[in-house]
């Protein structure tokens, strides 16, 4: 059974604070040129979508560098529930469900429960991952962190540094943001990430996850 784990893409819908706004609105129409085609201006970084290594390196790889291989396989759910506004979670949080093996697939996904708030003004005040248990997780073989929130760092400061995005992009590895659906995924998933295939530092992506029936 598929489980999609995406928010839908729409006109005018909630993006990063300084991204580009999302606009879609016909081009063409049935009734004037017999077929309906949408026009859709839009960062690389709308909704549910990748952050390739180009997004914070320099020369780092594009979303059109990442391998299928990098995108599909077994995850790892880890849940940190009753998290407040604003607040860091380290490895404590992360473990507190259970324990973390020592060697982690490659896939890591961390369910705050904070995609109930995307669209609303609370989403920028998301929890935010430590950056040490980020460079823990890399450690025991993480390459792709996905989280439900606008950024495993945190939001709104202009002046804040993005040490998660350092750890992870800067190890060559990939980042999936504003996932949603966490809820109903067991620990241990399969999942799959499929962004457009953009000479760029990011897409949206279709976020999947294969469920057993």
């Amino acid at each position: 059974m598929l489980h999609d784990l995406s928010h839908p893409v729409t006109d005018g819908m909630m993006v990063y604070p300084g991204d580009p706004e999302v606009s879609i609105a016909p081009a063409l129409t049935v009734a004037h040129d017999g077929v309906l085609v949408e026009r859709i201006e839009m960062g690389s970084h709308t909704g549910t979508h990748m952050d390739a290594p180009a997004h914070t390196v320099a020369d780092g790889r594009t979303m059109a560098d990442v391998r299928l291989d990098d995108l599909v396989g077994d995850a790892l759910v880890l849940r940190v529930p009753d998290l407040t506004d604003g607040q860091r979670y380290g490895w404590d949080e992360l473990s507190a469900a259970g324990e973390i093996p020592a060697t982690v697939p490659a896939i890591v996904i961390i369910d705050t429960g904070w995609a109930r708030w995307f669209g609303d003004d609370r989403a920028t005040r998301h929890p935010h991952l430590d950056p040490d248990a980020a460079a823990e997780l890399w450690r025991r073989g993480m390459r792709l962190l996905a989280v439900d929130t606008l950024s495993p760092d945190a939001t709104g400061d202009a002046s804040a540094d993005f040490p998660v995005h350092e750890i992870v992009l800067g190890g060559d590895g990939l980042i999936v943001e504003n996932l949603c659906g966490l809820a109903d995924l067991p620990r241990r998933v399969q999942v799959g990430f499929f962004p457009f295939k953009l000479q760029g530092d990011g897409a949206p992506v279709r976020a999947v996850a294969f469920l057993q029936d």
